[in-house]
């Protein structure tokens, strides 16, 4: 008769199975990639790269590599002129995209594919026709990063279905310099990785010299996870102050609720999403880059989703709503454009250039000059009206001031002359 194993042995054999069985549900929870709805990285950038090819009356495109310590990058970036040969003159705003900054969230990059699609080959939003908005893209220089963090994305593709981080494991939106390497109670190691330093990583040393270079107007940094409309501050529970933030805050305010109902969250990251981030990108685009116009938008979540079951968290997993989540942010990206430009020209931060009225989405032909003042324009032409009125009575009260002096100074003539006379007599 054989020997019972030893009591050790038998546990160990028992957790063993149990620690395979835990696996295999954790698994079997986990929603794979929908490879029919999804693009792959490389078939993603093979369309991207054919539909430059098509369009390069208005679109080029750049492949960026950089390497640190034994560590490279490639960062493939679009450039979309709507009229090439035209001299940018001060007039044009300049838009910097950036999408697929976390591997796990595969839906921004199909928003970027969908939108190069939209600027040159004009394909309908839920039957909006595009025509009209020409006059606004004859306006903008935009530069689209479809996928920022490439060999993060191919990590995510292999199977790692929740990394968020680049390739050698750092979260490229933690590794920028404003407040860099600060850690809080709720610090996860693995999600927040920083970096050994501010800019160790290919990745954001080249948005970093693109943003340097390009000097954008608008930049938005492009994630998933919820819904919301971000303005800076991610490291703090507050928004900047004076004009800018008031640009900022007035521009997404007008895309929620014209093109979301006001649905949307607005407000600073830091404030709003529920926890602070320090090192992340839009932070450094507005105190040190001086963008006047920095976002982050969060363009899907689902809340009802497990934490381990990353790709249905972040990204749909039906045809239906990951078309609803293209269209729905394809137009916000629009209308982003379109408020972009008046205000900054409004606020006199780009020059008004050529463009005098427009059709906006959705609206009629609307004259710059007359049937669109905003408020500013309003209460600038309410100061200027007021200044002209008191121009005019300084000049009433320097002339009636100038009188008075002439008839006193007669009167004093006068009574001199009255007093030498009796004198003499």
């Amino acid at each position: 008769m054989a020997a019972s194993p030893p009591v050790p042995s038998l546990l160990l054999t028992l957790a063993l199975a149990l620690t395979v069985a835990a696996a295999a549900k954790i698994s079997a929870l986990r929603t794979p990639i929908s490879r029919d709805i999804y693009h792959s990285s490389d078939s993603l950038l093979r369309e991207i790269k054919a539909l430059v090819a098509r369009h390069s009356d208005k679109l080029s495109m750049d492949t960026i590599t950089t390497s640190n310590k034994g560590y490279s990058a490639d960062l493939f970036v679009v450039t979309f002129n709507h009229v090439k040969e035209s001299v940018d003159n001060g007039s044009k705003v300049h838009i910097l995209l950036s999408f697929g900054q976390h591997g796990r969230e595969l839906i921004t990059s199909e928003v970027a594919l969908r939108l190069l699609y939209i600027l040159t080959e004009k394909r309908k939003i839920a039957g909006v026709d595009f025509s009209s908005f020409e006059r606004v893209l004859e306006n903008l220089v935009i530069k689209v990063v479809p996928m920022e963090n490439w060999n993060g994305r191919k990590r995510v593709e292999e199977g790692e279905l929740c990394d968020r981080r680049n390739g050698r494991g750092v979260d490229l939106n933690r590794n920028w310099s404003v407040d860099w390497g600060k850690k809080e109670k709720d610090y996860d190691p693995y999600e927040e990785n920083p970096g050994i330093a501010p800019f160790s990583e290919p990745e954001a040393q080249i948005m970093r010299e693109l943003s340097r270079s390009f000097k954008p107007h608008i930049w938005v940094n492009v994630h998933s996870g919820m819904e919301a409309l971000f303005m800076p501050y991610d490291h703090k529970n507050t928004t900047p102050n004076g004009a800018s933030a008031h640009l900022m805050r007035s521009v997404l305010e007008n895309l929620n609720h014209r093109h979301f109902q006001d649905s949307c969250l607005v407000g600073s990251g830091g404030g709003s999403v529920g926890y602070l981030a320090h090192g992340t990108t839009t932070d450094y685009m507005y105190d040190i880059a001086k963008v006047p116009m920095p976002f982050t938008f969060e363009i899907y979540g689902d809340e009802k989703a497990s934490t381990d079951d990353c790709f249905k968290m972040f990204n749909p997993v039906d045809k239906t709503t990951f078309d609803r989540v293209i269209n729905k942010w394809c137009m916000a990206f629009l209308i982003l454009f379109e408020e972009g430009l008046r205000n900054l020209r409004d606020a006199q931060i780009v020059s008004r250039g050529t463009l005098d009225n427009w059709v906006p989405i959705g609206g009629d032909v609307v004259e710059r000059n007359v049937a669109r003042k905003t408020a500013r324009e309003r209460k600038l032409e309410g100061l200027d009206l007021g200044m002209q009125e008191l121009r005019t009575y300084f000049r009433l009260f320097m002339l009636s001031t100038f009188l008075l002096m002439f008839m006193f100074c007669t009167r004093i003539s006068k009574n001199r002359n009255r007093d030498s006379d009796e004198q003499s007599a």
